[in-house]
């Protein structure tokens, strides 16, 4: 089993992301791309946007990298066993604690009727179970201790995957996503 840590925040996924722009272009890049992105963000507000066309390239790399990282880090999650779904639903119960289905479903932006089959696959794997509410009306769903440990397992290889794509970059690059990592962390409390 691998050894607590704290859960990851959505900034520390982001700092690495940068490293996954490679693989696409930023918007600044591409030609044309900020000024159509601009202009399409304009008709569909049905006014002009206020952000300039340098923070939408921003914006726009920022999130390309954002999602080409996870995307990298996601394949590591295979050796899990279960499905990203599962292992998605598993995260909210590790780490947010007990939930209803509903507020499971809620927290994962899919139907109740999806994340009944999501549930019932993590309960036949043992990695989750149910509890009646003191009004018996509704079930709470919790992590087992198997799913606990798989869950930081499988955060484990990640960590491990980005470290060494990380060990591989010059000091003064890892030192650059230090300071990056703050201001993600600034820049999450904005959205």
């Amino acid at each position: 089993m691998a050894a607590a840590h704290a859960p990851p925040s959505e900034g520390e996924v982001l700092v690495a992301s940068r490293a996954a722009a490679k693989t696409r272009p930023a918007a600044s890049e591409a030609p044309g791309a900020a000024a159509s992105l601009t202009a399409s963000l304009a008709a569909g507000a049905g006014s002009a946007p206020t952000e300039t066309p340098a923070e939408i390239a921003l914006a726009d790399a920022l999130h390309s990298a954002a999602i080409h990282l996870l995307r990298r880090l996601r394949v590591r999650d295979r050796a899990s066993g279960i499905g990203p779904a599962q292992l998605s639903a598993l995260s909210v119960l590790v780490f947010g604690g007990p939930q209803s289905l509903g507020a499971l479903a809620a927290a994962e932006q899919v139907r109740p009727p999806t994340m009944s089959r999501i549930v019932a696959g993590l309960q036949r794997s043992g990695l989750l179970r149910r509890h009646a509410t003191e009004d018996g009306r509704r079930m709470r769903l919790e992590a087992t201790p198997k799913g606990v440990a798989l869950l930081w397992e499988s955060r484990q290889r990640r960590v491990e995957t980005l470290a060494s794509a990380l060990g591989k970059m010059a000091a003064p690059e890892r030192a650059t996503l230090q300071q990056a990592a703050g201001l993600l962390q600034q820049l999450l409390r904005q959205l």
